[in-house]
Parts: C-alpha cells; sequence; structure tokens
C-alpha cells in the first residue's frame, strides 16, 4: 500500500489527529492535546482505522466526572475553605460565617462536618447561638490547601482505576457530598498505531500543508501550481446518509393507484363511519349474520344513526324479505328497518361500491377501484390487524362472467405480489354468487388469503337500480405489501421504529 498517497489523502481532521497517536492514546487525551471535541477524535479514529493506520480498542471502566456542585467548587474554592477563611481572623457565629463566606445552609453543614473531621476548628454554643474558631491545625491547612480541591481542578472525566492513592481518597471524601463527584461506568476508547501506521507517522508529509479545497482565486493567480492539494479516496467508507423519503408503505400506495389508474379504473371513495344499510344490507347481507356481531364491528354510540333514501331502503328491504322480483326468496325474514340506520365503522371497501351503484355517477361500461381504511374487532398478529387498508373494485358490463373474473385476480396477484404461485378457490360471500378467495404464496409465510371476489347477486344490484353483470373484488392490500416489501410482519407497515425506517426496502 502507498503510504505516501495515503498521507496525502488525510482529512484536516485526521492531520491533526495522526500526529499525536505517537502510543496508544484515548479519545479524551487526543480531544485535550489536539482542542478538538471527543466527537471529532472518535469519528478521526474510525476513518484511520478504514485505512487500516489504527486498531481502536473499548474496555470498560470506572469513570469520575464533575457533578454541578464540583464545577462550582473547582471554581470558587470548597465551602470549608471559605468558612476557615471567614474564621481566620476571629471566631464568628455560623450566620456570620453564612453571610461572610456566601454559604447556604448546606455547605455550611458540610463544613462543619469535615472541618471537625480534621481537627481544624472548635465549636461551641452559647446562648442559642452555634460560635467557630479556627484551630492551629486549622491555619496549617488553610496555608497549606486542601488536596481535594487539587483533585477537583483536574481534567475530568477520570478513570478511577488509574488514580494514585492520595486521588482516590480525596475522591472517596468528595464522593459522600452532593453532588461534588460523579462516578459511573463508561467505555472508554483508544486508538494504537497499526505496523501500517507507524510507518506513516515517519513520513514529514504529514505535518506538510495541504489544501482542501480548488478555489476561484488560486485559478485566476495560477498559486494552485505551486500548492500540494489534498487526495480524495472515493473508495473508503462513509457514514450512511438518511434523506427524506415517503413512508414505505405510502409509495407501495400510490404505485397500486398508479396501475389502477393507467388500467382504466377509476377511484372512489366513502366515509369511514358508515351506515348499517351501505356496509351491510344494501350487500344483500342479511341481518342475522354473524359478521354483524359486536365482536366483530365497530359500532358508534353517539350519533347512533344516520340519514338515509327511505325509497332505497324499502327496495332493499324487500329484497331482504321477498328477493324484490328477482326470482328468489331472499333470506324470508323481518327486516328491521331501525337498524340499518345504525353508524359503525366501514368494515369493507364493498360499501364504496354499493354507494356507487346506486349513485347517478355510475357510468356504464365502468371500471371502478378503492383504497379504503376498514375496521374489525380481530386477533392482532403477524398477519391481521384491527385496522386495515383493502382495495376493492368492480367492472360493470355486458356479458361479464366468472371466466372475466378469474382472468383479472390472477392478474392482480401476478401485478402486485410478483407471484406465479395463485390459487383461486370456491367461497362464500353473501352478495355474490359464485364466489371465490384468493391466495398466493409467500416466500416465508406460506399461502396466505388475499381477499374475498365473485358476481354481484341480483338481489343486490336489482334495488340500487342495476341490470348488467358486475364482477368485484376486496383485497387485504396490507398482505400485498408484505409481498412487495419482503415482511413478515404485517405491523411493520405501520412502524414507527426510525432505524427500520430508514432501512426499509423502497420499491
Amino acid at each position: 500500500m502507498d503510504i505516501d498517497r495515503i498521507v496525502e489523502s488525510f482529512h484536516p481532521l485526521e492531520r491533526k489527529v495522526f500526529p499525536a497517536l505517537t502510543k496508544e492514546k484515548t479519545v479524551q487525551e487526543v480531544a485535550g492535546e489536539t482542542g478538538l471535541q471527543e466527537v471529532e477524535v472518535m469519528r478521526t479514529f474510525q476513518w484511520l482505522e478504514n485505512k487500516n493506520l489504527v486498531t481502536l480498542k473499548e474496555k470498560i471502566s470506572e469513570i469520575a466526572n464533575l457533578g454541578k456542585n464540583g464545577i462550582l467548587y473547582a471554581k470558587k474554592g470548597l465551602p470549608e475553605r471559605r468558612f476557615l477563611e471567614a474564621i481566620e481572623d476571629k471566631p464568628l457565629d455560623l450566620d456570620q460565617v453564612a453571610k461572610t463566606a456566601g454559604l447556604e445552609k448546606e455547605e455550611i453543614g458540610a463544613s462543619l462536618g469535615a472541618l471537625k473531621g480534621k481537627a481544624a476548628i472548635n465549636v461551641k454554643s452559647e446562648k442559642g447561638k452555634t460560635t467557630a474558631s479556627i484551630t492551629e491545625q486549622g491555619k496549617k491547612l488553610l496555608a497549606k490547601g486542601f488536596f481535594e480541591e487539587d483533585f477537583l481542578r483536574k481534567k475530568f472525566p477520570l478513570s478511577i482505576s488509574e488514580l494514585r492513592e492520595e486521588e482516590k481518597f480525596a475522591l472517596a471524601n468528595l464522593r459522600k457530598r452532593k453532588d461534588i463527584v460523579i462516578a459511573a461506568t463508561a467505555k472508554i476508547k483508544s486508538a494504537e498505531l497499526t505496523d501500517l501506521g507507524r510507518k506513516a507517522v515517519q513520513k514529514a508529509k504529514v505535518a506538510e500543508k495541504f489544501e482542501d479545497r480548488l478555489t476561484h482565486e488560486m485559478l485566476l493567480s495560477g498559486e494552485w501550481k505551486d500548492r500540494k492539494f489534498r487526495r480524495y479516496d472515493v473508495k473508503i467508507n462513509v457514514p450512511a446518509v438518511y434523506a427524506g423519503k415517503k413512508q414505505h408503505y405510502r409509495i407501495f400506495l400510490d404505485e397500486v393507484r398508479r396501475k389502477f389508474v393507467s388500467l382504466g379504473f377509476r377511484e372512489i371513495t366513502g366515509p369511514i363511519v358508515e351506515t348499517d344499510f351501505w356496509n351491510m344490507d344494501a350487500l344483500y347481507m342479511p341481518q342475522f349474520h354473524s359478521a354483524r356481531d359486536i365482536h366483530d364491528a365497530y359500532y358508534i354510540k353517539e350519533p347512533q344513526y344516520g340519514k338515509l333514501d327511505e325509497k332505497l331502503v324499502e327496495r332493499v328491504k324487500q329484497a331482504h324479505e321477498n328477493g324484490f322480483g328477482t326470482g328468489s326468496k331472499g333470506w324470508r325474514y323481518e327486516f328491521d328497518v331501525k337498524r340499518t340506520h345504525r353508524h359503525l365503522l366501514r368494515t369493507q371497501t364493498t360499501a364504496c361500491s354499493a354507494r356507487l351503484l346506486a349513485s347517478k355517477e355510475l357510468k356504464i361500461p365502468g371500471k371502478y377501484f378503492a383504497i379504503a381504511r376498514c375496521f374489525r374487532h380481530d386477533v392482532i398478529d403477524a398477519t391481521h390487524l384491527a385496522d386495515f387498508n383493502q382495495i376493492e373494485g368492480f367492472v360493470i358490463d355486458e356479458n361479464l362472467n366468472f371466466r372475466h373474473l378469474m382472468g383479472l385476480l390472477k392478474t392482480l396477484a401476478e401485478e402486485f405480489c410478483h407471484t406465479e404461485e395463485v390459487k383461486i378457490t370456491p367461497a362464500y360471500f353473501p352478495f355474490t354468487e359464485p364466489s371465490a378467495e384468493l391466495h398466493a404464496k409467500h416466500p416465508q409465510l406460506g399461502w396466505i388469503e388475499l381477499g374475498g371476489s365473485g358476481i354481484f347477486r341480483p338481489e343486490m344490484l336489482k334495488p340500487l337500480g342495476i341490470d348488467k353483470p358486475v364482477i368485484a373484488w376486496g383485497i387485504g392490500i396490507d398482505r400485498l405489501a408484505m409481498f412487495r416489501l419482503g415482511l413478515n410482519d404485517i405491523r411493520e407497515l405501520f412502524s414507527h421504529d426510525l432505524k427500520f425506517l430508514r432501512n426499509a426496502k423502497v420499491i
């Protein structure tokens, strides 16, 4: 490896740090010698390690650092020093000492204990007042100085294992007192030169001045010819940059939306808070169906009921009770008109289809889709959520049949799951006949049900004013996204984990 080229590629920080590494040194030691911040030194250590010039080491050590009071006493002196200075000329009561020395009540108490232990003061109480006077030992202590103060003036943080015995004694005394010295376990990081690093240190070019950028003035004056410019290593590892981006699932939903629009589908929407009518009754789902149970749908307490077109409600009522002239006998039960007005959180996107089919906005022939949030009570696990997205759609035209539906389902699975392992199985839904379920094989989770489909029944369509065949499907798009994004847990689609979001696959 060409050492000259390595040295010539040094960043300005490396040119400051590298010459200081004549022996193994910690981040704190190098920061003190160079005047750099510790984060700059650590970053430089990593750069030098990438160039195989140093080996980074890490050890767990107990570290002493100054607390709030320690920082104050390192500047102003310990309270006991100021206490002694206040009574050096004459005895004073404690109130006078506090005023003269500028000490708080807690500091007076701490000073009394420390100075008594060193036989530096005499204390006596008369007439409710406590008076302190300095002893000969106290005068000697004042003249000699407090070794604890010398300790506080050191450059912190300090490794406790590297302290001398007298320094450990001072630390033990100070740790007994409030917020002067704080001891904690920390990782100490250091750098040691490699064989290549020791050879590079010997190069005089380390101390030479290199230019880091070519300026406009250098070009005009021609000075660039006499300057030495830093080499740039385009292969060296650099910190990851996390640029702003859309949330990974949002990107997928936008892609799905664009594809449907490009295929000639028109997007439709509907309210999240629906009525039983649009969510279930208009879909020819009987009012005694288990999906209406409180353990599946979330019903709204206030307002409990919504407004509906009563003429449309009457037609749907007849379809449930007698088939509404479709040749069917209906479900043959007494339809509850009040119940159909109840509010709930939408459980399926098919409610959007029902609204459009009954609307004047419907165009025949037509292709429509919706991406909508739905809510169902469920046990949350790797493939189920209580609130989820569905993609739903339908095609209305003359002469549509089940073969058209099967072809459409396979296209959807192959296009959006990027899998050729697809199967369509018979199913039952109250509002379609025939009905089918779409399954696709996930590489880790195996076969997953993506959604249901079928041809809307006449009992559903005729009350809405439709006399043309309609093929429809509803797919759990959250599970489709798991295929495309390579996820094994559906909850990761909505993760707030910053680390996960930064590294999430973008399609």
